[in-house]
């Protein structure tokens, strides 16, 4: 059944500017919810692997070390001065200005308000579940000393710099192919996020802020996040193509309709029956009536007839001598 809710102000914005309804077949919401539902598996399994190797005694993963030597040994004036760069874009002053203006040209320019809404609402995500971790999980940072912008005595696990980044490109890139529907965007689009993410790891890692582990733990908050984008955005480009059931407001019209579709099928009956009046006799119908009349006009001129119409003279079919007249009893 259509919407025939009464239409208001926020509904006609609403429609305008919110709602998103794609012609997604049966086989891409089947296979877009799978990829949801993979991403979030995914995610929180490494997550979970990821903390239980934080939380031992030794609260340091055995590949943490040999990463953070290996970065500290590659360190270069011109390699440096890079990494603080890329610190500075993915930092928590650059990066939300950056979703800050983009959320805004995109939402005037496209004249719609959907896909920037939910970019925003999935960076928001990403920081409320890194301020909630950092303090539960209370992990430190690597040694003040070997910092290169700076000292951070703040918690390690995850990084926030990571989980905005990872974040802001995986969801962004979604937002962008999957209107697309091709494969090789979609390819290069994820393919391209990856090297930020990386990036802007490698740039914690490199500066002294972060272990390995704190840069993966983002990461699969991240493709957490992802899945449930996918899904949200998914349902809600599903909900403006299927039916709705009808509310207060639209049970007094589909009875209304019905009514006047009645009265409309029975003005169509009383035309049918008066065109059939008002149309031509047909040859076969003059017949029959001038027969009937013929009928009627020979037994009122044949005096044998009787009262009933259906007793006829037979003295030409008695076999007695004429003048000869019955005796009483003779058979």
């Amino acid at each position: 059944m259509s919407d025939t809710r009464p239409t208001t102000v926020w509904r006609t914005r609403y429609k305008k500017f919110v709602a998103d309804a794609r012609p997604l077949s049966g086989a891409d919401r089947r296979r877009l919810r799978l990829i949801a539902i993979a991403l979030v598996s995914v995610g929180l399994v490494l997550f979970i692997c990821l903390l239980i190797d934080v939380l031992q005694p030794d609260r340091s993963s055995f590949y943490d070390s040999p990463v953070r030597l290996w970065l500290l040994e590659g360190r270069s004036p011109t390699l440096t001065t890079v990494m603080i760069a890329l610190a500075i874009i993915f930092g928590p002053v650059a990066l939300p200005i950056i979703v800050l203006v983009l959320t805004v040209v995109w939402g005037v320019a496209g004249k719609h308000a959907w896909r920037p809404l939910l970019l925003a609402i999935a960076m928001l995500t990403g920081v409320i579940l890194s301020q909630i971790m950092l303090p539960l999980i209370a992990r430190s940072r690597p040694p003040v000393e070997l910092m290169l912008f700076g000292a951070d005595h703040s918690f390690s696990f995850p990084s926030g710099h990571v989980l905005g980044a990872a974040d802001f490109v995986l969801v962004l890139t979604y937002l962008i192919v999957s209107r697309r529907y091709s494969r090789r965007a979609a390819i290069v689009g994820f393919s391209i996020a990856l090297v930020c993410i990386a990036l802007a790891a490698v740039s914690r890692l490199y500066l002294g802020y972060h272990w390995a582990t704190d840069a993966l733990a983002s990461l699969s908050i991240s493709l957490v996040v992802l899945g449930g984008v996918i899904a949200w955005d998914t349902r809600h480009a599903a909900r403006g193509l299927q039916p709705r059931a009808p509310g207060p407001n639209e049970t007094v019209d589909a009875v209304r309709d019905q009514a006047d579709g009645d009265q409309h099928q029975r003005d169509r009956s009383v035309r049918q029956g008066r065109e059939r009046l008002e149309g031509p006799i047909e040859p076969s119908g003059l017949t029959g009536i001038t027969g009937e009349r013929r009928d009627a006009d020979e037994n009122r001129h044949h005096p044998e007839s009787d009262a009933l119409g259906d007793v006829t003279n037979d003295t030409e079919h008695d076999d007695r001598a004429p003048g000869r007249s019955a005796g009483h009893g003779e058979v």
